[in-house]
């Protein structure tokens, strides 16, 4: 049986510091995501030390300020810890350990309120123990030992595969995207483990045995995987036709943009200096390091804004645009999405669509419109939290929604009885998306094989292609213009407002207001008794002229 008791909903004191009643006094304002460094100022690819996160996740720096509300100028958070709830869970805490049948261990008692506290978020937010913590730094970097998989933990404890990782032990074996894994070796999960990976790590050469439930398939099954060292190479490239180039991503990591850009050299060298046209694959990239998709985006886009990040505290709000230089030097370039399509893929498929330099080709895309931040805490243990929503160019959302390709792809028939429909939307307590269940918003699916790389060579290779993406980038322009035009002119309203509020008068208290009640009495001129005017006063003084 699950419990769900008020721990569940009581982190603070886990997290305080001495006594009950040092509780109330003031709050310090949250951690906050720290911000990416901007695409007009280059910086390292990750922002944390050797990748703290994935899915856009920041480490974060120990305090950051709060955002303040624009009507009462104060912290929009509470700024103090419900001591009333404090008390409660402290109850709740002694009649465990005084009642229950077995002895309970503090530090396990407490590890669980925390997780509970964060079980009830969306479910990117995660508390990890040092273990787990060090485990999830070896994946964003893409060198560990396990079986290569990209995996969400549902609330019940199992793990619903995101999608497999290219030329990995997983791929190998057949594990798809939407697979649920229901036991390991045999042995069901618990619903309050930390890292959804840590299960699947262990030493190279070892095997472990996945019970996967399949959409389509009458009861589940177990398949055996061989751990492997897992390098991911993120990069990879190849000609597909003389002048016209190949390059896949398959997840963001802290070298991505580096590797990416020595990929695309490589390929204009063998096309003579120039490519005529680029597909760029990120089918089943299930996102990384936000600052390398950034990255990307900024080697080609010539101008324009590639994302903005938009939370409660003020560090998380974000804006990074593109500096001159084009990669490509403008040649046509489509984008291969598919529902395996995640975050940081997402970013910057919707950072070259919006501004018109490339042309969208697949399935719609898994939707996770979110930036998770790397909250160490003091003993090694982390909080990895949900804290901002980004949006595109356009200024929209896909939180919940995804990105919708403008030619649409569709899987052979025997893939899609096979393939269960996996989106961010599916995702048991996911945040909510501005635009979420809006019409036509069908889940996508997992586009595999050749066959679409040759669909979007196709698209490359339309007569008028050229002139078609500049076109695009022209109206795409406008529309940028136009987008920032309205948020200047609303900019200005709002600061107009301030002005002519700020120039209001006053309230005053009611003394004030009776001191100004003047009497009719007092207001008449005063009567003054005319004294005799001295004759000498209205004679001129006699000056000494200068000399």
């Amino acid at each position: 049986m699950s419990l769900r008791h008020p721990l569940r909903s009581l982190l603070p004191l886990a997290l305080a510091l001495g006594a009950v009643p040092a509780l109330a006094q003031q709050q310090p304002a949250p951690p906050a995501q720290a911000t990416p460094p901007a695409a007009s100022q280059p910086a390292p690819a990750d922002d944390a030390d050797d990748a703290d996160a994935q899915d856009g996740d920041q480490a974060a720096p120990a305090q950051a300020p709060a955002k303040r509300s624009a009507k009462t100028g104060k912290d929009d958070s509470d700024s103090k810890v419900p001591i009333d709830e404090i008390r409660r869970y402290v109850a709740v805490y002694n009649a465990v350990k005084q009642a229950y049948v077995e002895p309970v261990d503090d530090a396990k008692l407490m590890h669980s309120a925390i997780r509970g506290l964060l079980f009830d978020l969306d479910p990117h937010s995660v508390y990890f123990d040092k273990a787990d913590a060090e485990s999830f730094d070896e994946q964003s970097r893409g060198n560990y030992e396990g079986i290569g998989v990209e995996l969400q933990r549902q609330p019940d404890g199992t793990l619903r595969v995101i999608s497999p990782i290219d030329d990995t032990p997983a791929a190998r074996a057949g594990i798809k995207a939407g697979d649920l894994i229901t036991a390991i070796d045999g042995k069901p999960f618990k619903v309050d483990e930390g890292d959804s990976s840590g299960p699947l790590r262990g030493p190279a050469g070892s095997k472990v045995v996945l019970t996967i439930v399949r959409e389509g398939r009458d009861k589940p099954f177990d398949v055996t995987v061989a751990r492997e060292t897992i390098r991911v190479a993120s990069v990879k490239s190849r000609m597909l036709e003389p002048g016209y180039g190949y390059l896949r991503l398959a997840q963001f990591q802290a070298d991505t943009a580096a590797d990416f850009e020595t990929h695309l050299r490589k390929l204009k060298e063998q096309s003579g200096g120039k490519l005529r046209g680029l597909v760029l694959d990120l089918r089943s990239n299930p996102g990384g390091l936000l600052t390398s998709a950034v990255q990307i985006a900024d080697d080609l886009l010539e101008r324009g804004k590639i994302v903005s990040t938009r939370g409660r505290i003020a560090i998380s709000d974000a804006e990074f645009s593109a500096t001159p230089g084009d990669m490509l030097d403008g040649a046509p370039l489509v984008v291969l999405v598919d529902a395996g399509s995640a975050s940081a893929s997402e970013v910057l498929a919707g950072a070259l669509r919006d501004n018109g330099r490339g042309r969208v080709v697949g399935s719609r895309t898994f939707g996770k419109g979110s930036v998770q931040t790397v909250l160490p805490l003091d003993n090694g243990d982390s909080v990895k939290l949900t804290t901002a929503r980004y949006y595109t160019p356009s200024g929209k959302s896909i939180q919940a929604l995804g990105i919708v390709p403008e030619v649409v792809l569709r899987a052979p028939k025997k893939d899609k009885d096979e393939r269960p429909s996996y989106t961010e939307a599916a995702l048991p307590g996911h945040l909510h998306g501005d635009e979420e269940g809006a019409p036509g918003s069908n889940a996508g699916e997992v586009l595999e094989g050749d066959a679409p790389i040759a669909s979007a060579l196709a698209e490359l290779k339309t007569p008028g292609a050229t002139a078609r993406a500049d076109a695009q980038a022209k109206a795409s322009a406008g529309k940028r213009k136009a987008v920032e035009a309205k948020a200047a002119e609303a900019k200005a309203a709002e600061a107009k407002a301030a002005e002519f509020k700020a120039a209001e008068p006053k309230a005053v208290g009611a003394k004030a207001t009776e001191a100004k009640a003047v009497d009719s009495k007092a207001a008449e001129p005063k009567a003054v008794d005319p004294k005799p005017a001295d004759p000498k006063a209205a004679e001129p003084k006699a000056v000494e002229p200068k000399r």
